[in-house]
């Protein structure tokens, strides 16, 4: 149980660094141009990545060239994932693009879970799940309306 715990936190923290992402790439963003921005991103995290693959990942007897192709387009979501960021940060903020990025991750989370979607295992659609979903577009329609007070 301390274990799960402890993976949660870790999970929380992680979510909280993207957040502190997107601000700093939405501003580099509006200086440089998004595509550049997102560019230094990967460019930066590839080579972050090879260096942590050279001294810590262990052997695998799969490699990247042997996985069936649909688990490789998973890269391609990220940077879909960053263009957009990186552009509507500075127009609507890092909190509301936050939640609306949770939002998205929620809904298909869940579909992914009912439906057992992508090789994961099935877990069925409940009340709770759908009450949390419905909470979090809440949120993001207060967050909305309240920014765009601010702004306007």
């Amino acid at each position: 149980m301390m274990s799960l715990i402890i993976l949660l936190a870790v999970v929380v923290a992680a979510g909280a660094i993207l957040s502190v992402q997107a601000a700093i790439n939405g501003r580099l963003g509006e200086t440089v141009g998004v595509l550049r921005s997102s560019l230094l991103t990967f460019v930066v995290g590839a080579v972050l990545t090879g260096l942590l693959i050279v001294f810590f990942e262990p052997a695998h007897a799969t490699s990247l060239l042997d996985v069936p192709k649909w688990q490789l387009s998973g890269a391609l979501f990220g940077v879909v994932y960053m263009m957009v960021m990186v552009g509507a940060v500075p127009r609507v903020g890092t909190a509301v693009a936050t939640v609306a990025v949770i939002v998205g991750q929620l809904g298909m989370g869940m579909l992914i879970d009912n439906f057992g979607w992508l090789g994961n295992p099935a877990i069925e659609l409940s009340g709770s799940r759908v009450l949390a979903m419905v909470l979090l577009g809440l949120a993001l329609v207060f967050m909305y309306r309240s920014s765009s007070r601010v702004a306007g």
